[in-house]
């Protein structure tokens, strides 16, 4: 198939395209490099299935009707999206623009050619769960950050695009996603932080409390959850949780990480309004509709996320 993936080039876009490639479809990749980075996709530059890779925006409406015109994308996996929840604390406009504005855009072009639509979404537009039951699709929303806000907003227009025209969409929020590729650095998540952090022997820094938990879903996990929704008319029109089924607080992590109560220290909390105490997924549905469900363990996940970290030379 002729498949466009927005934000092809960041942390999950980088596994999408990988597997994209390797299962024989031509890929089309944009990405205007504000979080992913070409390196991630530097293997593939040689890639036969690798049609081009555009840094761009989603936000040009011209390269969209040019891209669209041109090659009659059969799926847009559209991942491109601000993620920083303190950036979008800080400047809401800019996520606003990127993730509500820019999924519109999108999704006109893909009204006009009948393109399917897989929209990435976050658990973060989640109320926190009260029990050990775990979220399901059908759990409140609480945005609790522009972030979040901007994400439920490109939600219902994505669905609305389903009801009122008959594209073919679909909604997914993955949990807290991690592994090889993760940023490392400030704009990285938990995982990949508290490994090079422990790997340079260096303490690791919670914020709050540390109690709040979280699901973590190994990235290539993710990836295939992405895929499958595209590749599947029984989720058109849904919205698909995609999680471990497990969660772990931020101090239990931190501990099976560096095994060393010493080496953990306690931060004020940067965002402590926009916090989530307890995310946990139920991915029942997507078990039932695309019969996926994850394969790697949090132990497998950590130790693969820690052998890429120090043989890429992030350390």
């Amino acid at each position: 198939m002729n498949i466009l993936l927005t934000g092809g080039a960041g942390f999950i876009g980088r596994w999408v395209a990988k597997q994209l490639l390797e299962e024989g479809h031509q890929l089309w990749i944009l990405d205007n490099l504000s979080n992913g980075r070409e390196v991630n996709i530097e293997e593939f530059k040689d890639h036969p299935g690798l049609k081009q890779f555009i840094k761009g925006s989603i936000l040009d409406e011209t390269l969209l009707t040019d891209l669209f015109q041109e090659n009659k994308y059969e799926i847009c996996y559209h991942l491109a999206a601000s993620i920083n929840v303190q950036d979008s604390i800080d400047d809401p406009r800019t996520t606003f623009n990127n993730d509500t504005i820019g999924t519109f855009y999108v999704l006109e072009q893909c009204r006009r050619y009948n393109t399917k639509v897989v929209f990435m979404s976050t658990c973060m537009v989640y109320d926190r769960s009260l029990d050990n039951l775990g979220i399901n699709e059908l759990h409140p929303t609480k945005p609790a950050s522009p972030y979040a806000g901007a994400k439920v907003a490109a939600e219902n227009m994505v669905l609305s695009y389903y009801h009122a025209y008959g594209l073919p969409t679909v909604v997914i929020r993955p949990f807290n996603t991690y592994g090889p590729f993760q940023k490392t650095g400030g704009e990285g998540g938990v995982v990949a932080i508290f490994l090079k952090n422990q790997l340079n022997g260096m303490d690791l820094n919670i914020y709050g409390e540390g109690t709040q938990t979280r699901d973590l879903l190994f990235v290539e996990d993710c990836a295939r959850f992405v895929i499958a929704a595209g590749f599947s008319s029984s989720v058109d029109g849904e919205i698909v949780n995609a999680g471990l089924g497990q969660d772990i607080s931020i101090n239990d992590l931190a501990f099976e990480i560096v095994k060393d109560k010493s080496k953990i220290k306690h931060v004020k909390h940067i965002h402590p309004q926009s916090e989530i105490q307890k995310l946990l997924s139920d991915s029942t549905k997507a078990k039932q509709l695309i019969d996926w469900e994850p394969k790697v363990s949090l132990s497998e996940g950590l130790r693969r996320t820690k052998e890429w970290i120090e043989t890429s030379g992030l350390i």
